[in-house]
């Protein structure tokens, strides 16, 4: 197969790697910007493109949209329309996304958003635990992902990136993403409550804080911290149950499982298999690849693929929610 990451930005660069690991096929790239083509094909081996006519004409099989969210809808349906597999990263922007459901359920193609912290081998035990009924019923819980945003790129100017802009901003996206996987693992949300403001002295014009208390249709109530100033950046989640509580603290690769009727707690660590530097907080790289190969044995007809655009709209409803609660407060 060959394969076209469509921007080669942090992420798209991340997923060279990826199939580079992988050993998936040929892999070329595609970004505007001249100088991200050549330090990807100085870097990594691979032909790189500044015009897009160019690349297409390559014949790829596989398109791996990795360009800001706003820009996803557009090469999704470049790739539809030429009968080409897609994958596209986490999205949170509704325009566009019931094109993507009807390209997934009519088209001849694979066609899947990113699904990556359920391949987090925290998250993962986390949701083993929960099915396993360990602390019994969860009744509530407590998330915070902190994130500082000028750390999120530190090799370029935070204030100029798409995560500081209005059509796109890193907050919201947080969001969207931790809603991914706490949906996976706890179910559906019934309703919001939510304040989000601009609290810090970073320079960009968008929210960086959102407070929102969930109310989950299974009755579990549940109270997210999302906010892009955090120093350190960390992950931390603490889940209460009938019978105990799950403690995960991301940033030492712990999670600790407290049984109420041996009354002792018990750890577990998951260390990084693939670690990246440079980034804000533990990436756990294995995660990226572990989805890239669900997406490339979906495509050679060995599984489905975990995640579907019309569960993605489910959580960019509940974002919808979110916002919509939050101007209630205005």
């Amino acid at each position: 197969m060959k394969f076209l990451v469509v921007g080669l930005g942090s992420m798209g660069k991340r997923r060279v790697r990826n199939l580079q690991y992988l050993k998936a096929g040929e892999i070329i790239g595609f970004d505007l910007r001249k100088e991200r083509c050549r330090e990807a094909r100085e870097k990594y081996n691979i032909k790189t493109f500044a015009r897009f006519k160019e690349a297409m004409a390559e014949n790829p099989d596989v398109f791996i949209i990795s360009v800001p969210s706003n820009l996803h809808h557009h090469y999704a349906m470049i790739a539809a329309q030429h009968n080409k597999h897609f994958f596209t990263e986490s999205n949170f922007l509704p325009q566009g996304i019931d094109d993507l459901i009807n390209v997934e359920k009519k088209k001849n193609i694979v066609a899947v958003p990113s699904f990556t912290m359920p391949h987090h081998p925290s998250v993962k035990l986390m949701k083993k635990f929960t099915e396993e009924n360990k602390i019994g019923k969860i009744l509530s819980f407590t998330y915070h992902l902190g994130a500082y945003l000028p750390a999120w790129h530190p090799w370029e100017d935070y204030r100029k990136v798409y995560f500081s802009k209005k059509e796109t901003p890193g907050s919201k996206e947080m969001v969207a993403c931790e809603l991914t996987w706490i949906v996976w693992m706890l179910g559906n949300v019934k309703r919001v409550s939510t304040f989000k403001g601009k609290l810090s002295n970073l320079e960009t014009a968008i929210d960086d804080v959102y407070q929102i208390i969930l109310e989950f249709k299974n009755g579990i109530l549940g109270n997210m911290l999302i906010d892009i100033v955090s120093q350190p950046s960390e992950r931390e989640m603490r889940l209460i149950g009938e019978k105990g509580t799950i403690h995960w603290y991301s940033e030492k690769d712990l999670i600790k499982v407290f049984d109420a009727k041996k009354n002792k707690w018990k750890s577990y660590i998951k260390k990084e298999k693939i670690s990246q530097p440079g980034y804000s907080v533990k990436t756990h790289e294995e995660m990226y690849v572990e989805e890239i190969e669900d997406f490339i044995k979906a495509i050679k007809g060995r599984q489905n693929y975990p995640y579907t655009f019309s569960q993605e709209k489910n959580i960019i409803n509940i974002l919808r929610a979110i916002e919509k609660s939050a101007e209630k407060f205005a």
